[in-house]
Protein backbone atom coordinates (compact mmCIF):
# COMPACT_ATOMS: atom_id res chain seq x y z
CA UNK A 1 0.00 0.00 0.00
CA UNK A 2 3.05 2.33 0.48
CA UNK A 3 3.88 2.55 -3.14
CA UNK A 4 0.47 3.25 -4.42
CA UNK A 5 0.16 6.42 -1.01
CA UNK A 6 3.54 6.80 -2.29
CA UNK A 7 2.10 8.02 -5.96
CA UNK A 8 -1.48 8.88 -4.88
CA UNK A 9 0.81 11.86 -2.71
CA UNK A 10 2.54 12.79 -6.02
CA UNK A 11 -0.01 13.03 -7.89
CA UNK A 12 -2.21 15.39 -5.55
CA UNK A 13 1.12 17.26 -5.14
CA UNK A 14 0.84 18.21 -8.88
CA UNK A 15 -2.46 20.23 -7.65
CA UNK A 16 -0.45 22.65 -6.25
CA UNK A 17 2.63 22.69 -8.06
CA UNK A 18 2.08 26.57 -9.98
CA UNK A 19 3.08 26.13 -13.46
CA UNK A 20 1.96 23.88 -16.60
CA UNK A 21 6.18 22.44 -16.78
CA UNK A 22 6.08 21.78 -13.05
CA UNK A 23 2.63 19.94 -13.22
CA UNK A 24 4.25 17.67 -15.73
CA UNK A 25 7.46 17.01 -14.25
CA UNK A 26 5.29 15.30 -11.54
CA UNK A 27 3.05 13.27 -13.78
CA UNK A 28 6.06 11.68 -15.23
CA UNK A 29 6.58 10.22 -11.89
CA UNK A 30 3.30 9.04 -11.17
CA UNK A 31 0.59 9.12 -13.92
CA UNK A 32 0.19 7.32 -17.40
CA UNK A 33 0.42 9.61 -20.67
CA UNK A 34 -3.61 8.31 -21.22
CA UNK A 35 -4.64 8.53 -17.74
CA UNK A 36 -8.69 9.99 -16.88
CA UNK A 37 -9.59 12.56 -14.85
CA UNK A 38 -13.18 12.94 -13.40
CA UNK A 39 -15.00 14.80 -11.40
CA UNK A 40 -18.72 16.14 -10.79
CA UNK A 41 -17.24 18.73 -13.39
CA UNK A 42 -15.27 17.55 -15.47
CA UNK A 43 -13.52 14.34 -17.58
CA UNK A 44 -10.21 15.17 -19.33
CA UNK A 45 -7.79 12.71 -20.44
CA UNK A 46 -4.46 12.65 -21.07
CA UNK A 47 -1.90 14.95 -19.26
CA UNK A 48 -2.91 18.14 -21.41
CA UNK A 49 -6.34 18.26 -20.33
CA UNK A 50 -5.54 17.14 -16.78
CA UNK A 51 -2.41 20.32 -16.82
CA UNK A 52 -5.39 22.37 -18.51
CA UNK A 53 -8.24 21.75 -15.68
CA UNK A 54 -5.72 22.00 -12.72
CA UNK A 55 -4.25 25.57 -14.03
CA UNK A 56 -8.08 26.54 -14.22
CA UNK A 57 -8.39 25.26 -10.41
CA UNK A 58 -5.36 27.55 -9.14
CA UNK A 59 -7.06 30.78 -11.41
CA UNK A 60 -10.37 29.74 -9.19
CA UNK A 61 -8.16 29.03 -5.96
CA UNK A 62 -5.22 31.00 -5.95
CA UNK A 63 -2.25 28.20 -3.73
CA UNK A 64 -4.87 25.79 -3.69
CA UNK A 65 -4.54 22.33 -2.98
CA UNK A 66 -5.76 18.94 -1.63
CA UNK A 67 -4.49 17.34 1.97
CA UNK A 68 -5.14 13.53 2.50
CA UNK A 69 -6.15 12.61 5.39
CA UNK A 70 -7.31 8.85 5.39
CA UNK A 71 -5.96 6.29 2.38
CA UNK A 72 -6.60 2.68 1.63
CA UNK A 73 -5.57 0.22 -1.15
CA UNK A 74 -5.37 -2.88 -2.52
CA UNK A 75 -5.60 -4.83 -6.00
CA UNK A 76 -4.36 -1.50 -8.06
CA UNK A 77 -6.97 0.40 -6.40
CA UNK A 78 -7.06 3.21 -3.95
CA UNK A 79 -9.55 5.65 -2.06
CA UNK A 80 -8.19 8.52 -0.46
CA UNK A 81 -10.38 10.94 1.73
CA UNK A 82 -9.08 14.91 1.59
CA UNK A 83 -9.76 18.56 2.80
CA UNK A 84 -9.34 21.25 -0.13
CA UNK A 85 -7.57 23.71 0.86
CA UNK A 86 -6.97 27.49 0.28
CA UNK A 87 -2.97 28.90 -0.14
CA UNK A 88 -3.16 30.06 3.07
CA UNK A 89 -4.31 26.37 4.43
CA UNK A 90 -7.97 27.57 5.21
CA UNK A 91 -10.09 24.37 4.42
CA UNK A 92 -12.37 25.21 1.89
CA UNK A 93 -14.13 21.76 0.89
CA UNK A 94 -13.87 17.89 1.40
CA UNK A 95 -14.31 14.88 -0.80
CA UNK A 96 -13.21 11.44 -1.93
CA UNK A 97 -11.37 9.76 -4.41
CA UNK A 98 -10.70 6.54 -6.39
CA UNK A 99 -7.58 5.87 -7.77
CA UNK A 100 -6.55 3.15 -10.51
CA UNK A 101 -3.18 1.90 -11.07
CA UNK A 102 -1.54 -0.15 -13.95
CA UNK A 103 1.37 -2.73 -13.72
CA UNK A 104 3.97 -0.46 -13.46
CA UNK A 105 2.29 1.40 -10.23
CA UNK A 106 0.74 4.44 -12.36
CA UNK A 107 -2.32 6.21 -12.04
CA UNK A 108 -4.60 5.77 -14.81
CA UNK A 109 -7.59 6.81 -13.78
CA UNK A 110 -8.35 8.88 -10.73
CA UNK A 111 -12.25 9.86 -10.08
CA UNK A 112 -12.75 12.80 -7.80
CA UNK A 113 -16.64 12.89 -5.86
CA UNK A 114 -17.65 15.95 -3.61
CA UNK A 115 -20.77 18.46 -3.26
CA UNK A 116 -21.02 20.95 -6.45
CA UNK A 117 -23.67 23.78 -5.91
CA UNK A 118 -24.93 21.98 -8.70
CA UNK A 119 -26.06 19.15 -6.43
Amino acid sequence: MSDFKNTWETYTSAWKAETAQQKLEIFKQCLATDATYTDPLVVTKGWDELTEYMLEFHQQIPGGYFDTHYFLAHHDKSIAKWDMKTGDGTKIGEGISYGHYNADGKLIAMTGFYETEQG
